[in-house]
């Protein structure tokens, strides 16, 4: 790049935001969406393929016991506290161990790298993808260039690809009269 003033590159680069980002957000949104519904369908699947549901129903079973054994401790200790006002309460029923959550929140992990995967193949993902690649490409010509009307040309040969058109011709604008 030959010298290009900084407001210069800072009024491209802002340039080419206004004109990607908005299609690149309402990429994401479809994309998200899929993703979504995707990795609420796939975890089941996933915990079955790796032996995970049925550790993760013993788990819930156990919790569900340890939850009635809790409650019960409770109800047993703090009725016992009431009848003989020198007995104090002195525990604490929480613990900072591995839970059923834990192991679902991992499963919705993996399995929301699986469907990231599989976005990159679908209809979407390409469209989100090559919105990404033009736009780096475009700020790439910009970066790259020093001469406005090179930048101005390749820029519009570049974003014709996926609709946007760089250079808007205004000969056929009509003059607005007073």
């Amino acid at each position: 790049m030959s010298n290009m003033p900084k407001y210069k590159v800072e009024h491209y680069e802002d340039k080419i935001r206004r004109h990607f980002n908005p299609l690149i957000e309402e990429q994401e949104l479809l994309v998200k969406q899929y993703r979504t519904e995707a990795t609420k369908r796939i975890v089941g699947k996933l915990a079955k393929k790796m032996g995970a549901d049925k550790i993760m129903d013993a788990f819930k079973k156990a919790e569900d016991m340890m939850k009635k054994a809790r409650q019960d401790a409770q109800t047993f200790f703090k009725k016992k506290a009431k009848q003989d006002e020198k007995k104090t309460l002195t525990y604490d029923m929480r613990s900072e161990e591995i839970s059923l959550k834990d192991c679902e929140e991992q499963l919705r992990d993996w399995a929301k790298d699986l469907v990231d995967r599989e976005i990159r193949r679908r209809k979407e993902g390409e469209m989100l993808a090559q919105l990404e690649a033009v736009k780096q490409k475009a700020m790439d010509i910009v970066y790259e260039n020093g001469d406005d009307e090179a930048i101005a040309k390749a820029l519009d040969t570049c974003t014709k690809k996926i609709g946007i058109t760089w250079v808007v011709d205004t000969s056929k604008i009509k003059q607005i009269s007073a």
